[in-house]
């Protein structure tokens, strides 16, 4: 409430029809904030029931595919059917894989919590906001969402924040498959509710150094942001149709899953993380756990590799946007029980380039190790070191409370995702220490290169722009080599897509630095 002495300073310089004026334009100016915040609410809930809406129509979509390869085989001539008699019994196996990774989704989308009332109702059509909107990139300006720390297995890790083909078929069998997944849906819906996903929204992230004060509270005890303490989100009647393209990237979660957390991933974490950690590992080799340095993961993805960093004895944060990752691993990094857990078959959606029906129908156990025994230095196997932060970077770390606080800043497959690479680099620089270190991995396979629309905007340096650039910002190099690396690529398919990565450690200058060198 404001003070006497703030309202006396009002009357006396406005005079009472101003005042009247005055007062006019601010109830205004709150109803249309007031009106711009529910619409924006309203528009990020329909994009988040898109992207959950692209998980469920997942096995539909999948059994789509399976019915137009039989369509395909149907239409062979007999004597080469006979040569591929074993088709039938494929199609089968093909539908039991799609009924593994449709319970693993279900799973993983039971125990999501919303950070948003799914339930309200807007016409986006009306607005062309709603474009900017999609994709699984649905943070508004105002909604910035990061956790303290995470309670592995206790507490929650993530703080707030297709369209399927359809064919008739008489296929039996195929209406069979359908009836098991809806079963299977009403099943999840109906189970005991798992530990909940603590959501804490806050403007900026906090520090390093407001973490390590942490009291180290359950996150789950103060979870009082979360509309939805059960399941009636995942009520058909919220449920979108949704472009295939969407189903499209709930496929390439499957495969992130087994990079990030299968033994099968392990030789790209090998070529891509452990270079990182090795680096981390010698510029920082007097750590301790009173007062550890710290360390921020932007693109963060399923957060193996922030969570890795952690285990390392760094105060260790993992940034991400995407919510079709974040409800996945905060599931796996929050949920698991023991390793090996679920069972997934990444590999089943492309016939291509296969060696055999056994190589792309074989199985993948997930995760490789339960989560909580990443972190050997802490007996619980919990930690206050490592958080997850959920946001566009951009917007999250240029906060003024983010300038200056970071020891360590790894981009891992990151630094291509902006639409403008400079802003990029410069938010990395004012937010790193003096003499902070960037660690870089990863190609220059902008993701925006490809964009039509007028007002979209794609900055697309070659390796050595981007060096100058971040020369212009203060980084001197310290070391810099390539590595050939892949990305969520089938290990044993006959095709597979590698990269010449570019690796670099680069230091910011300090200010004495710079005053010497003058």
């Amino acid at each position: 409430m404001s003070s006497p002495h703030a309202r006396a300073d009002t009357a006396e310089r406005y005079p009472a029809g101003d005042r009247a004026m005055s007062g006019g334009m601010e109830e205004d100016d709150g109803a249309e904030r007031l009106r711009q915040r529910k619409l924006e609410e309203a528009l990020e809930a329909k994009s988040l029931r898109r992207i959950i809406s692209a998980f469920l129509n997942y096995p539909e979509a999948a059994e789509e595919d399976v019915k137009r390869y039989e369509r395909s085989f149907r239409k062979l001539p007999p004597a080469h059917k006979a040569l591929l008699s074993h088709y039938p019994q494929k199609f089968r196996r093909l539908r039991q894989c799609i009924s593994a990774n449709s319970y693993f989704i279900f799973s993983m989308l039971q125990a999501f919590e919303p950070p948003i009332d799914l339930s309200q109702e807007i016409d986006c059509c009306e607005h062309s906001d709603h474009e900017n909107m999609q994709n699984g990139d649905l943070f508004s300006s105002e909604r910035k969402i990061c956790s303290n720390q995470t309670a592995l297995n206790s507490g929650g890790l993530w703080s707030s924040t297709c369209e399927a083909a359809s064919g008739d078929g008489d296929n039996a069998k195929c209406k069979a498959e359908e009836q098991t997944n809806n079963k299977m849906k009403q099943e999840l819906a109906s189970r005991g509710h798992h530990d909940s996903t603590a959501r804490n929204p806050c403007g900026c992230s906090e520090s390093p150094e407001q973490r390590r004060d942490s009291d180290g509270n359950n996150l789950a005890d103060s979870n009082k942001d979360v509309y939805s303490s059960s399941c009636d989100w995942l009520d058909p009647s919220l449920q979108l149709h949704v472009p295939l393209v969407d189903v499209d990237k709930v496929r390439c979660i499957i495969r992130n899953i087994v990079r990030d957390w299968a033994a099968e991933g392990q030789k790209e974490r090998d070529q891509c993380f452990k270079p990182i950690l090795e680096e981390l590992d010698a510029l920082f080799p007097n750590r301790s756990s009173e007062s550890p340095p710290s360390c921020l993961v932007p693109g963060a993805g399923l957060g193996r590799l922030a969570l890795e960093i952690s285990s390392l004895g760094f105060i260790s944060q993992g940034n991400e946007f995407s919510y079709y990752m974040m409800i996945c691993s905060s599931f796996i990094l929050n949920h698991a029980q023991t390793a090996d857990e679920w069972t997934i078959y990444p590999w089943i959606h492309s016939n291509c380039n296969s060696l055999s029906d056994s190589d792309q129908l074989r199985s993948v156990s997930i995760p490789d190790v339960h989560p909580a025994r990443v972190l050997p230095w802490t007996s619980a196997g919990i930690t206050e070191g490592f958080s997850m932060c959920g946001g566009d970077f951009v917007e999250v770390y240029s906060d003024p409370c983010q300038v200056g606080i970071w020891d360590s800043i790894v981009t891992c497959f990151f630094i291509d995702t902006a639409h403008n690479i400079v802003e990029y680099i410069e938010i990395i620089s004012k937010i790193l220490k003096e003499g902070g270190v960037w660690i870089n991995l990863g190609p220059l396979l902008y993701h925006f290169a490809d964009m039509c629309g007028e007002d979209e905007m794609s900055i697309e340096l070659s390796l050595e722009d981007v060096k100058r650039v971040a020369l212009h910002y203060g980084f001197i190099f310290e070391n810099e080599k390539t590595i050939e690396t892949t990305y969520t690529t089938n290990p044993r398919a006959m095709m597979q897509n590698r990269y010449y990565a570019a690796f670099w450690t680069m230091r910011k200058k300090s200010t004495a630095a710079d005053v010497v060198s003058s």
